[in-house]
């Protein structure tokens, strides 16, 4: 190395961080915008802290011990609990059967029309009905689904099992067509222009680069649809839910220990049958 370079002074290393005026500025203006907030939902979490919600909340837990383990009851549960698995993988399996044609249909990459650039008006107007309509069954949360379908059908399973399909069949058809627009276009545009269907070009163009991606978000909705379920049961809708809602309601603490329990053992089960599907499609 050179004299003259080792003679050169090097810069003293910065004392503070060069960035810290800005992350202050940002920080601010976080807490700012997130004070009104707060304020409108009337967040006061001291109030947990108070005397009588701590005797309250210390009678509540009291009465969890011990868990109740009686054999009619854990027979009740195990029904329950079977119903609950029942009704979400019902509703997970109507939720395809919308958001497979729907997602397909409103996929651009399988449109003949585009092929030349631009997409011809008829269906462009479909395929963004389609997409609305998508954005109308997930935009309604499963629980005002179930409370509408209480009402027409009334209590029971029934009601979950439509409120879960219709929503996450929203949900499923917008991550699906999302995925299939992501996929390379190459073999799609491919078979198109030789005379393939929309048909044959999905499922020997598209569908075989997706498929893992579709299958895993699959997966994971199913384990969604599982917790779903449990929360649709509050409204009438059956399995677990509402059994945890009687429980409550009568103030037994120690079915309703044993039902969290059980609760807590199905969806920690549910995630590991998920990611071991996640492990077996790796």
């Amino acid at each position: 190395m050179p004299l003259s370079a080792l003679s050169v002074p090097q810069p003293a290393p910065p004392q503070r961080d060069p960035a810290w005026l800005g992350r202050v500025f940002w920080c601010a203006a976080a807490a700012v915008l997130l004070w009104p907030l707060l304020v409108a939902t009337e967040f006061k979490p001291w109030v947990l802290w108070d005397a009588r919600s701590l005797a309250a909340t210390g009678a509540f837990l009291g009465a969890f011990f011990p868990p109740k383990l009686s054999g009619d009851f854990l027979w009740l549960i195990a029904q329950q609990t079977w119903r609950t698995v029942a009704m979400a993988t019902v509703g997970i399996a109507l939720a395809l059967l919308i958001a497979v044609p729907m997602s397909v249909a409103s996929t651009r990459m399988l449109s003949v029309s585009a092929l030349p650039g631009r997409m011809a008006a008829g269906p462009f107007v479909m395929r963004q009905a389609l997409r609305w309509m998508l954005i109308v069954l997930r935009s309604v949360p499963e629980l005002v689904w179930a409370l509408i379908f209480v009402r027409v059908v009334g209590l029971g399973p029934t009601a979950g099992v439509l409120a879960i399909a219709l929503t996450y069949g929203g949900m499923l058809g917008k991550v699906y067509g999302e995925i299939l627009e992501s996929g390379e276009g190459h073999a799609v545009h491919s078979l198109l222009r030789n005379g393939s269907g929309r048909v044959q070009a999905f499922f020997y163009g598209l569908l075989p680069q997706c498929a893992q991606e579709l299958t895993s978000y699959t997966v994971y909705r199913w384990e969604c649809a599982i917790r779903s379920s449990v929360i649709l049961g509050f409204v009438g809708a059956g399995g677990l839910g509402q059994e945890l809602d009687s429980s409550m309601k009568m103030l037994a603490g120690a079915e309703v220990a044993t039902i969290l329990l059980v609760f807590v053992a199905l969806v920690a089960t549910a995630d590991r049958a998920s990611a071991w599907l996640r492990k077996q499609m790796g």
